[in-house]
């Protein structure tokens, strides 16, 4: 007879091996779950109770133990209800132990016997995989999301009485079909209200936005009301480059541990574009609950994130944000436990020149006086604003430049996006040999093997860098961007030009 049922806990990215033993022997009824298991799993009692009665079977009248091993990691999610009835039945001998070694059991049990859909599906899926398990057993709903992963077969049941005839050799185990990764890619809808060529003017906005998206660089959009930041914002998402299948997958891991992959989108094809409300806590930016899900910081990860009306965020709030934007990754401490999500993004920001929004508007007078504007514009540190690559003036367009017929001669997302394309291929090929995938990453070390300088643009940097009073990160942060031009221009070396045009969306720090 086995002694154990496999299943897998998934804590943040980490997936640990759960070995499930129950110990049913004389003595008072009573049924105990031990091995950390937080209130959801110790709720699996009574969810056990009705399920087994209702797949004519009961719970015996004994004292029943249930060890979640090992003891000493911390298993949260309803996920233990399938395997922990497993064992039952197989202790009485209603089902046959033939698939039981080599195979993997998750599931919350529904009342009436269904096997209800669970999160992190994914991740327990690949770690099945790599500890070389030959099948996992999961709800029907997660099906799609688990067959992503090749080399492991995808058993997805409706029902504890489907599960128990296939162990039973009543019912064909038929694995699911592995996704087709080609035909699900194109199918993928490209058509969206958000395109560039309807946005009449800001031609500097939308250079600076092609260079961010090309790659990875955090750009501040400074302008007065109605000038179409938001909808540069959300078309900017159209121009970056499509998702790789291992991109996809890892983006896909934290969507489905966050409970939001679904059977209609099993795994993310597109890049994420996460928008924040200045209402939100720095708790729901970074991750909350005590079981600290991954939350917008980490959703972003590849990447957009977007905070409209920065100026109206609470300062606390604002400042959460250095560390990711520093290390690409966030570390969220719990009393009992650390988890570190990634964290790479490209971070835009939209604000209003001053509370009234029209400090800058040259038709509008702006109310505001020049304290409450100081005050306003105090909520952005210098550290903060230091770890910022691009920063664009958008003006209010003129009435006389909205003509509706010119946006047939006006550049579209699709075209500047083929540029973009490009220069990541470019970057691509050059990180091959590295860690690393886009300019935004370069250490010192990259820095100084691939943004090598001819005597005058070195010149020109550094005079530059003392008259705008810019910092060291901010040194490297111009020459990672112009970098990045130089690639949309397809030269190999950085040029004067690449560096003045870098500069240029430069702020002074005086």
């Amino acid at each position: 007879m086995i002694s154990k049922i496999n299943s897998i806990a998934t804590n943040g990215l980490n997936s640990d091996l759960i070995e499930i033993e129950v110990d049913i022997n004389n003595g008072l009824p009573a049924f105990s779950i031990v091995g950390l298991a937080d209130q959801w799993i110790q709720e699996s009692k009574e969810r056990l109770k009705s399920a087994l009665k209702s797949s004519r079977n009961k719970l015996p009248m004994n004292r029943i133990t249930v060890n979640l091993a090992p003891a000493d990691i911390r298993k949260s999610w309803p996920s233990f209800d399938l395997p922990i009835a497993i064992w039952i039945l197989l202790n009485w001998g209603f089902i046959n132990e033939d698939y039981i070694k080599d195979s993997i059991f998750l599931g919350e049990l529904a009342l009436d016997w269904r096997v209800r859909k669970v999160n992190s599906i994914l991740p327990a899926t690949i770690s099945a995989k790599e500890k070389w398990f030959k099948r996992i057993f999961i709800p029907k709903e997660n099906s799609l999301e688990a067959s992503i992963i090749p080399w492991i077969d995808v058993v997805a049941v409706e029902t504890l009485e489907e599960l128990i005839d296939i162990l039973n050799w009543e019912k064909e185990l038929i694995p699911e079909e592995k996704l087709d990764f080609k035909k699900f890619w194109e199918n993928l809808e490209l058509d969206n209200k958000y395109d560039f060529k309807y946005i009449l003017g800001q031609e500097q906005a939308k250079r600076a936005l092609e260079i961010a998206a090309a790659w990875g660089h955090n750009i501040i959009m400074d302008g007065p009301p109605g000038s179409w930041k938001t909808m540069l914002a959300k078309s900017f998402s159209w121009i970056l480059p499509d998702l790789t299948i291992d991109e996809a997958i890892e983006v896909s891991k934290l969507y489905s541990i966050s409970g939001l992959l679904s059977r209609k989108n099993p795994i993310i094809r597109k890049r994420p574009f996460r928008t924040i409300h200045h209402t939100a806590s720095s708790v729901s930016i970074v991750g909350w609950w005590r079981n600290a899900k991954p939350w917008e910081i980490s959703l972003a990860h590849k990447w957009v994130l977007f905070l409209d009306e920065i100026l109206e965020f609470e300062k606390s709030v604002l400042e959460v944000l250095r560390q990711p934007l520093e290390d690409w990754e966030i570390t969220i401490n719990r009393v009992n436990a650390t988890y570190n999500y990634p964290a790479q993004f490209s971070l835009v920001w939209a604000m209003n020149p001053c509370p009234c929004g029209y400090f800058t508007d040259p038709d509008k007078e702006c109310i505001c006086s020049s304290k409450q504007v100081e005050n306003y514009r105090s909520r952005l540190s210098g550290p903060l604003l230091d770890r910022i690559d691009i920063f664009i003036e958008v003006p209010k367009v003129k009435t006389e430049k909205l003509k509706v017929w010119e946006q047939s001669f006006s550049e579209s997302s699709k075209e500047i996006k083929k540029r973009v394309e490009s220069a990541r291929k470019i970057q691509l090929e050059r990180f091959t040999d590295f860690k690393i995938t886009s300019n935004s990453e370069m250490s010192t070390k990259e820095i100084n093997k691939f943004c090598v300088l001819d005597w005058e643009t070195d010149w020109i940097l550094k005079q530059a860098i003392r008259s705008l009073w810019l910092s060291a990160r901010a040194y490297f942060r111009v020459l990672k961007l112009s970098r990045t031009i130089a690639d949309l221009s397809w030269e190999k070396n950085i040029k004067k030009e690449h560096i003045l045009e870098a500069l240029s969306f430069r702020k002074s720090e005086e």
